[in-house]
């Protein structure tokens, strides 16, 4: 269990790990996590898929499993949630914003994810992580570096100084054909969604199927120039 007790000691173990595990395997990086942060460690899901939360419960059995519930999301996601819950050896806990979202279209009008996008993800998404995060030292992600050009140096572990939290991002090498060859072999729950055209599933009026060619997150607030909600840039 780690000794670290300021933000500054925890963000020189996450570097001094982010270059001791770089080349490390996703499952090793995360048996380092448990080992080093016990029960102030968590992984967080969008329930695109459970790859890393099936990592994690290999790293740790009873691991807690952070998901945002925005009040978007498609019922597919939803399910997923239900279902990683039913039969995986992962705690999760699902985070909501202060507002639903008819409370927040009561103060901000409707539709705020179409006119400003950064505030409804900051509303409904970065403040509850932050919120929920309270608990923790260290959160795990599903981040990849082939994933968009945002994301190409994602460390494997990281120092996040929004939250003053260590970073852990087990399969930021990997490739989409091994998350597919680790759903493959692990039989490990994916949402339903990634069968119908959809490379990076997120809320549902922010989210579309991408097109022949496109990276992966090109779906998401399409037609904008965001590319990421806030939690992690």
């Amino acid at each position: 269990m780690t000794t670290a007790t300021t933000a500054s000691d925890l963000q020189q173990l996450a570097e001094r790990a982010g270059r001791e595990l770089e080349d490390a395997p996703a499952l090793e990086i995360l048996r380092w996590a448990a080992a080093t942060f016990g029960a102030r460690f968590c992984v967080t899901s969008s329930m695109e898929d459970a790859v890393v939360a099936h990592l994690a419960s290999r790293a740790r059995p009873g691991v807690d499993v952070v998901f945002l519930d925005t009040g978007y999301h498609f019922p597919e996601t939803i399910g997923t949630r239900d279902a990683v819950a039913e039969v995986m050896d992962v705690h999760v806990r699902t985070l909501t914003p202060r507002q639903t979202v008819a409370e927040q279209d009561a103060e901000y009008g409707p539709k705020l994810h179409d006119r400003d996008p950064d505030l409804c993800c900051a509303l409904r998404k970065v403040r509850p992580l932050e919120e929920g995060l309270a608990d923790y030292d260290a959160w795990a992600t599903g981040l990849r570096r082939d994933e968009s050009p945002t994301r190409a140096n994602t460390p494997v572990v990281g120092w996040d100084p929004k939250r003053q939290k260590v970073k852990i991002s087990p399969i930021a090498r990997w490739t989409q054909a091994d998350v597919d060859a680790y759903v493959s072999e692990h039989g490990v729950l994916t949402n339903p969604l990634l069968m119908d055209g959809y490379a990076s599933v997120g809320c549902a009026p922010c989210t579309r199927q991408v097109l022949q060619g496109e990276d992966a997150r090109a779906g998401r607030w399409a037609g904008s120039d965001k590319t990421e909600c806030g939690l992690h840039g």
